[in-house]
C-alpha cells in the first residue's frame, strides 16, 4: 500500500525548518509583534497560536492546531514571491489541511484588530 502525498511524516518538520521559526521567534517584525499581543495567553476565547510553528518544510507566522488555521503576515518581499507563496499555501491548505489566511504587514500594522476578526469569522464557520 503507497502513502498518500502528504502523510504525516511529511508533517515533521526539518532541523533546518526548526532553526528558523526559532530565528523568527527572537527577531519578529514589528507587523507580527503586534498580532502576537493579541493573541497571547489565548486572548481569543480558549483557543491557543503558536508563533513561527514548523509544518513540514514550512514555518507558519501563527498556528492554531485546533482550528487547522495559519495566520501569515506579507512584508515586501512577499510581492516578489507570489508563485512561491501559491505553491506554499497550496501545499499547507490541500496536503496538510491548513487554512491559511494573509494580511499585508501594513494593513495589520494599521489594524491588527483585522486578524482577530478574520479569526473569530474563521472559527464560527468550524463544526
Amino acid at each position: 500500500m503507497s502513502r498518500p502525498a502528504y502523510a504525516p511524516a511529511m508533517l515533521k518538520p526539518t532541523e533546518r525548518t526548526r532553526t528558523a521559526a526559532r530565528r523568527s521567534r527572537r527577531e519578529p517584525t514589528m507587523a507580527e509583534a503586534a498580532v502576537w499581543e493579541l493573541l497571547r495567553d489565548r486572548r481569543l476565547g480558549d483557543l491557543k497560536f503558536r508563533r513561527q510553528m514548523p509544518v513540514g518544510s514550512y514555518v507558519a507566522d501563527f498556528c492554531c492546531p485546533a482550528l487547522k488555521l495559519i495566520i501569515e503576515l506579507d512584508g515586501g518581499v512577499h510581492r516578489l514571491r507570489i508563485d512561491d507563496d501559491a505553491r506554499r499555501d497550496a501545499w499547507l491548505t490541500a496536503g496538510a489541511g491548513f487554512t491559511v489566511l494573509r494580511f499585508e504587514n501594513e494593513a495589520v500594522l494599521r489594524n491588527p484588530a483585522v486578524v482577530l476578526d478574520a479569526v473569530r469569522a474563521h472559527a464560527a464557520r468550524m463544526p
